[in-house]
């Protein structure tokens, strides 16, 4: 049985027109049938390894256009884009996803080129902002070549000191001639770090713990080291805004300096060792939970891959102020709010304490419902108030049998909480905790009873 099998119908039909010949002359040049390449042209036959390689050979044919869907993130991409509120009348399901982008990738790629450029400011999320979020998810989060380099440097910094602290002081002491140096909070009250070329010193803020120390030396090497691959990839995103295109190069750049802290292997056989267990892989790395709960969304290297998580940033609103996708193919992110319900208000209440809750996301019909999510308080790098937010992190239910967080925990959907993307979103029925009536659907008002919730509507199963 062949894997993966390659289903190329519409990419060698703008082919065979941008050539201007028929199907017959096209396949006899190929050697086959013009019933086979009609079958081909339209999904119904694999485009077979010899085919691809007489195509290749014969037609000058660029074998990354049958990547053109990565370009947009692929169906979870574009699942994403559809399960907008907007679309949210139309049923669309995971299936008619897939099948628009096999059969019609031009279009579905102009659809979700207008969606991430056209639309207005959503949920009051600046354009730049979701741009470049955008851009991130069209890579899934995962930088190939900026993970490579960075493993090259962390073996290179392994031979000369074991401690990362003292390997990173040094390259940049030997390498850029430039020293560390702590500075009392009186002389940065309004900085975490600053490069001052002067006195040739990165200076870092007092108040920086240990592991947001690491990742702001990381991110001097990651500028000094790595200018050229991280303008490629900013380049190469073609984002028309300057904020979009900051806010990208600052993610990358971010990217790299974590995967100098977590080397790729490493912190892959650390995770599968320790059932991901972040309290360890927290220590064995020297890293915040935010940075090891970023990480964990980029695992996606070819024959190397991790559990698919997603990651976001929650504040005291249930606010998202990052959100992180990787290849989970979660839409429970694509809210601008949160169900209050989610375990990521509690955590809140229990600072530094790991809040597991299995859920079941209700109107997830173009992506994953049963998660396994974890939420735990972080506080602001170098903050001296209460600059405090949620990291959560979530993984299929049904894919975190072996991590130490599903231990003890129930994972059968029934046992799941159900939470929705948001009241204005949500079309469970009867929750004590609902603030708003579900957007576009009547109500029902009754003059002489009144439910245990101010807002009475249908069940969306009766409303079909």
């Amino acid at each position: 049985m062949v894997e993966n099998p390659i289903f190329a119908g519409p990419a060698l039909r703008r082919l065979r027109k941008r050539e201007g010949i028929t199907q017959a002359a096209m396949a006899a040049s190929l050697g086959i049938s013009a019933s086979y390449l009609n079958l081909i042209e339209r999904n119904q036959r694999p485009l077979s390894a010899r085919v691809l390689v007489q195509v290749i050979d014969q037609y000058d044919f660029d074998p990354r256009a049958l990547k053109e869907d990565e370009t947009i993130g692929g169906v979870d991409g574009l699942a994403r884009r559809l399960a907008d509120e907007r679309f949210s009348d139309l049923g669309i399901d995971r299936d008619e996803v897939s099948e628009f982008l096999s059969t019609t990738p031009q279009a579905a790629a102009a659809f979700a080129r207008l969606y991430d450029r056209g639309l207005p400011e959503q949920g009051g999320v600046p354009d730049a902002l979701i741009a470049s979020r955008r851009e991130i998810e069209r890579w899934r989060n995962h930088f190939a070549d900026l993970d490579e380099a960075a493993e090259a440097i962390a073996d290179e910094m392994r031979l000369s000191r074991a401690d990362i602290t003292s390997a990173m002081t040094e390259r940049l002491r030997e390498k850029h001639q430039l020293s560390v140096r702590i500075l009392p909070l009186d002389v940065m009250p309004g900085a975490i770090r600053r490069l001052d070329l002067h006195a040739r010193q990165l200076q870092l803020s007092e108040m920086l713990d240990r592991s947001s120390r690491n990742f702001q030396i990381a991110l001097q090497i990651a500028q000094l080291e790595q200018r050229d691959a991280i303008d490629n990839l900013v380049a190469g995103a073609q984002l028309p805004d300057p904020s979009a295109r900051q806010l990208f190069e600052r993610h990358v750049t971010g990217y790299f300096a974590a995967a100098l802290l977590m080397p790729y292997g490493r912190f892959l056989r650390a995770c599968e060792q320790t059932g991901y267990d972040l309290t360890i892989l927290m220590r064995r790395f020297g890293t915040s939970f935010e940075q090891t709960a970023h990480r964990l969304t980029t695992l996606q290297r070819v024959g190397q891959r991790g559990l698919p998580f997603f990651m976001a940033r929650v504040d005291r609103a249930g606010q998202f102020s990052k959100r992180f996708s990787g290849a989970s193919g979660a839409t429970i992110l694509e809210s601008e709010a949160s169900c209050p319900l989610w375990v990521i208000h509690e955590a809140f209440e229990r600072r530094g304490e790991l809040c597991v809750q299995p859920v079941m996301v209700e109107g997830a019909d173009s992506g994953p419902a049963h998660w396994l999510t974890m939420a735990r308080t972080v506080e602001a790098a170098g903050a001296t108030g209460e600059a405090r937010f949620v990291i959560v992190l979530g993984v299929e239910a049904r894919l975190c049998g072996d991590c130490v967080a599903a231990k003890g925990v129930n994972l059968d959907p029934s046992a799941a909480t159900r939470i929705g993307m948001g009241c204005a979103r949500c079309h469970i029925v009867g929750c004590r905790q609902r603030s708003l009536p579900p957007r576009g659907v009547p109500l029902q008002i009754e003059r002489l009873m009144r439910g245990l919730t101010p807002f009475e509507f249908r069940p969306l199963e009766e409303r079909n």
